[in-house]
């Protein structure tokens, strides 16, 4: 039978016990890229679950498997599994690296799920692997119930990976422990164009060391090698545990592919045989959505897309936006047209439509890239919205300007942004009084990250959507390791009496940074 009434909050906020926390401690699965097609013994899933896409009512488990297997998924209402449900996945095989997702339907709203996987030999039904559990909670159906979740990005850049002496990506253990309802991963989720050495000599003589494996040693190409690099951060005891425990809503960026990629560009890099990134672009979309529970991109087929709405009950819709596949070239960003900019004009006016459509107090728009800060592209072109010209809106800024201005006019309540890329952590405020252009409602953007990468110093601030800087913590040189300098998440509670916001800016250890609360109802704040 389906999951039946759940217990108090505490009960759901509690860290898994028994089979869970087993699966949590297997051993770093084998570093291998591909599982052979003739074992002996029984499947295995030594990569953990994950569940992504999670609402109400419904949501995407995933598993991966070492060999050929069906994927079975039973749910109960407790860890003790004593009255379950069945749920018959797919046929996992080569065509999508033996991983797959089952999606998960008519669930309770608001109550905490309880899933085992199992990997049942398809010559063989009684043949099967050793259940890997995870648990989740569903969005709510009605507003008292509190929602808190976790934000950040940039996992295994600059050549920082796994690095066993300083305990992996740690930095997921204390996320976990925040008991969050689930991940907003804003982007560069791997390093697809940074490769790993063995060891890398520290400014002050320490040596940091990386788990390696074939396909982390060279940017990534074929699909296989694409493959490889999404599968080296389930080498992390951390994340897996995490991932068993925390749903993840995940966007893409530019190092899934590679560094400041666009469609339509040629290369001009001895690293690649490949020179045409919309083939490589491709590889990694496919690979994107083999190794997250992606909603709309399921198993990577061409035909989906990232950017999509995850609803999370009547407090807070998550609007998660696609700033690669629908872009314009890098230039100068200075042009007095464009339709194109960084959205796309389709994926623009779905924002619009589903802004206008959503009830939701609070709307999340979930961007992998900042609007104020300034990011280049090499000495003359610019890779993000803002170019440092405070002035009237040009080239992408038009887009987002345009944006703005039907939030403000539609009389849209409750946005913020959230975002991570610049490898520091952050919070301006925009607010038209002090902007170039002013149609538009005050509103706020919060940058956290990396998780596992290099940091980086602050950038510029770009004044033509009048950006007050409230707080910044960054780096005072290039690439510092996480060895050195403190790795970053942010935390959003929503009170379900309330409906009061507050954004907490931690660093790894957990340590509040910088703490804002919104209040609800409003177009601009």
């Amino acid at each position: 039978m389906s999951s039946g009434q759940q217990g108090s909050v505490p009960g759901r906020r509690s860290v898994l016990r028994g089979s869970l926390a087993a699966s949590a401690a297997l051993a770093l699965p084998a570093a291998d890229a591909a599982p052979a097609l003739a074992l002996s013994g029984r499947p295995r899933a030594e990569w953990g679950v994950q569940t992504g896409d999670v609402d109400a009512h419904s949501g995407l488990v995933w598993v991966r498997s070492d060999r050929p297997a069906r994927m079975i998924v039973e749910t109960s209402a407790s860890e003790s599994f004593r009255r379950t449900h069945t749920w018959h996945g797919p046929l996992l095989g080569p065509g999508s690296d033996f991983t797959g997702t089952t999606r998960l339907r008519g669930l309770p709203a608001g109550e905490q799920i309880h899933y085992r996987v199992t990997l049942a030999d398809p010559e063989d039904p009684r043949r099967t692997s050793r259940p890997v559990t995870g648990t989740f909670r569903t969005a709510p159906e009605r507003r008292h119930q509190d929602v808190r979740f976790v934000w950040s990005g940039d996992i295994a850049g600059q050549g920082w990976g796994i690095n066993p002496e300083l305990g992996g990506y740690r930095v997921f253990e204390e996320m976990r422990r925040r008991h969050p309802d689930f991940f907003l991963c804003s982007g560069d989720t791997v390093y697809a164009d940074g490769p790993l050495q063995p060891t890398v000599t520290l400014p002050d003589g320490r040596v940091w060391r990386n788990v390696m494996t074939e396909e982390k040693a060279k940017v990534a190409e074929t699909l296989a090698e694409f493959r490889g690099t999404f599968r080296y951060n389930l080498l992390d005891e951390n994340l897996r545990r995490f991932n068993a425990e925390v749903p993840s809503i995940v966007q893409w960026d530019d190092h899934e592919v590679r560094n400041n990629w666009y469609p339509g560009q040629i290369l001009d890099d001895v690293r690649y045989t490949e020179k045409n990134v919309d083939v490589l672009a491709a590889r990694a979309r496919r690979a994107l959505g083999e190794y997250f529970p992606i909603s709309t991109l399921p198993g990577g087929r061409s035909e989906g897309r990232v950017h999509r709405v995850v609803r999370h009950g009547p407090l807070l819709d998550v609007f998660v936006l696609d700033m690669r596949t629908y872009r314009d070239a890098n230039s100068p960003n200075r042009q007095t047209e464009d339709p194109v900019g960084i959205l796309g004009a389709e994926q623009l006016a779905w924002l619009k439509r589903e802004l206008s459509r959503s009830r939701a107090v609070w709307k999340v728009i979930a961007s992998d890239m900042p609007l104020g800060l300034v990011v280049t592209d090499g000495a003359v072109n610019f890779e993000a919205v803002a170019q440092g010209d405070p002035g009237a809106p040009l080239g992408r800024e038009l887009q987002i300007a345009e944006l703005l201005r039907y939030i403000k006019h539609q009389r849209i309540t409750g946005t913020l942004w959230l975002t991570a890329d610049v490898h520091y952590t952050s919070a301006q405020h925009y607010d038209p009084s002090r902007a170039a252009f002013k149609d538009f409602a005050p509103f706020w953007e919060f940058v956290s990250g990396p998780l596992a990468a290099g940091g980086f110093p602050a950038v510029k601030l770009d004044g033509t959507f009048g950006p007050e800087q409230s707080f910044v913590k960054a780096p005072t040189r290039a690439n510092v390791s996480p060895a050195e300098s403190p790795q970053y998440f942010g935390e959003v509670d929503i009170d379900g009496c309330s409906g009061e916001l507050t954004v907490r800016l931690r660093e790894d250890t957990g340590a509040v940074l910088f703490t804002k609360v919104l209040q609800p109802g409003r177009v601009g704040q």
